[in-house]
Parts: C-alpha cells; structure tokens; sequence
C-alpha cells in the first residue's frame, strides 16, 4: 500500500470513528431525552389534583373565565394542581363545604366561621388591602320614589341567599336593627339580584362591591347603602391537606401580582393580591353571633 493509500485509509477510518462516537453521542441523547420526558409523564399522571371550591356569588361561567387561569398560575408556581369548582347555588356550595368536598375553597366570611368549626376549614389568605361590605342597589331609574332605605318598608328585595354574608346577612340585619319591615327572596347568586333589580321585578337587592363592578348591568342600577367593612371572603384548606402542599399553594397565592400577567389575572377579580390571613381575623364575624340565618 502506497503511502497516499494509507493516508486515505487512515483518513476515512478516523472519519468513520468519528461518525460512530456521533451517533453514540446522539443516541445517548435521546434516550436520556425519552427518559426525563417519560419521568415527567409519569410525575404528572402520579400527581394528586386539588379541588379548589368557589363560592358561587357569580353564574359557573363566569366564576370559571374569572378563576381558572389565576388557580392555573398558582398551579404551576405551587407544583400542585388546582381544579376549578363550585356549584349550582350557595345552598348546594354550603351542602359540599359540609361534607368536606373541596380540598380548597374560597368561602365567604359567614360562611368560614361555620365550616372551620366543622369539618374545620382552616384559612391561609385573603384578599389584599379590603375589607368586605355590602351594598343595597336599587335601579336608577327609582330615584324618584327610593332615596333611603326607609323608602323600602314594606317592599320586596332580593338577595343571593339566606346565608351570603354582606350580600344578605349583614343587610338584613342592618334593616331589621332600622326597624324596616321588607320581604325577602333569594335568587342564587349575586348577578341574579343585579339582573332581577334592572329589570323592575325587585324594587332593591342585596350585593358587594367586587361583584356589583363586574356586573353587566351595573349602569342600570344604583347603590343606595353601603355597610361597614368585615373580613373578607377566607381562602382555606380542608384539614386533610398536607402541611408542605398547604404552604406551597399559600406562597403561590401570596406571590401572584409579581408581573404584569398576574396582574391581568387580579384584576379580572377585581383584586389587587393575597395576604397571609388567620383564624382569628375573622373574630370580628364570630362576635355578630349570626348563627342560623335561613330565618
């Protein structure tokens, strides 16, 4: 053999080699790439999903388009996967609270006081810089005949349900403390009052401020009383819950607002963040001694 021959033949045999370690390399690569995508599968199929209940002041699409991509940031940021849920009506939510359904729920203040006692829902956060009100509205159009609550003895008002807090507890107590007789009819949800006022089937109805804003007939109505503020609505967890799950969801909610995208998320809300929150912050609930409100 020529020495050009085995220059050639040396050539073609390092090139050779080198193409073999590339696609050893190559293949190492994709079977480690198989294997952390399949890791990341199985790590997905094994992971527990967390129902996350809201309070249904608002109809199930709403609350969904509202809720969904916020519990879905928190999701990813926590590790732990939060399903949107709630239910038909306040009642049915109250029922499912009560059996111990939701892993998580957003509850309000009326509400938190009975289930933390059983099945003993325990709060972590709430809503950022508020306190929780309610409001009368009436429709605008009634600013002839409604310019104070007095104006409503003897008349019928709507309100979401019995025991929606500031929405119909705290109003009712307030007109009852005034000495003003009224009929009461509940009609579901918050959006229902807002709708049912507007269109003259209810001289007035019981709200809140967060949802009278968002509501597609607010500029038919008008707020006639706003109450003192409370506590607002509890972000809790069912006492199953584990400990290190609890405070990653908790330092997921208390880190949302970071961003511009967050932000778009809060606002959808009409919230501004989280805060850190305790039992006792809603002492303030406690020492109404509403009890039973269905009468």
């Amino acid at each position: 053999m020529s020495k050009q021959q085995q220059e050639l033949f040396e050539l073609k045999n390092k090139q050779y080699k080198a193409k073999r370690r590339m696609q050893i390399k190559v293949t190492v690569l994709l079977v480690c790439l198989l294997l952390v995508i399949f890791a990341a599968l199985m790590s997905k199929a094994e992971a527990k999903t967390y129902t996350f209940g809201i309070v249904p002041q608002q109809s199930a699409t709403r609350l969904a388009l509202q809720w969904s991509p916020l519990l879905e940031a928190v999701s990813q940021y926590s590790g732990h996967f939060l399903e949107f849920k709630t239910a038909p009506s306040i009642a049915e939510f109250e029922k499912r609270l009560a059996q111990g359904q939701y892993d998580f729920a957003y509850m309000n203040p009326y509400h938190y006081q009975v289930y933390s006692e059983q099945p003993g829902y325990r709060a972590f956060a709430k809503s950022k810089d508020k306190k929780l009100s309610g409001i009368i509205v009436v429709s605008k159009e009634s600013d002839t005949t409604i310019n104070n609550v007095r104006d409503l003895d003897s008349q019928s008002m709507a309100f979401p349900a019995p025991n929606a807090f500031a929405a119909s507890v705290v109003l009712r107590g307030y007109l009852a403390q005034q000495e003003i007789d009224f009929n009461p009819f509940y009609v579901g949800s918050h959006d229902s009052v807002y709708r049912a006022v507007a269109a003259g089937l209810y001289p007035a109805g019981g709200g809140i401020p967060r949802t009278f804003q968002s509501s597609t007939v607010k500029d038919q109505l008008r707020i006639l009383w706003e109450s003192p503020g409370f506590t607002p609505h509890a972000i809790a967890a069912h006492p199953n819950v584990e400990a290190p799950v609890l405070a990653a969801v908790q330092q997921a909610f208390l880190s949302m607002g970071q961003d511009e995208a967050q932000q778009s998320l809060l606002k959808a809300l009409n919230m501004k963040g989280f805060v850190a929150a305790e039992d006792a912050e809603w002492d303030d609930v406690r020492e109404l001694g509403i009890g039973d409100t269905h009468h």
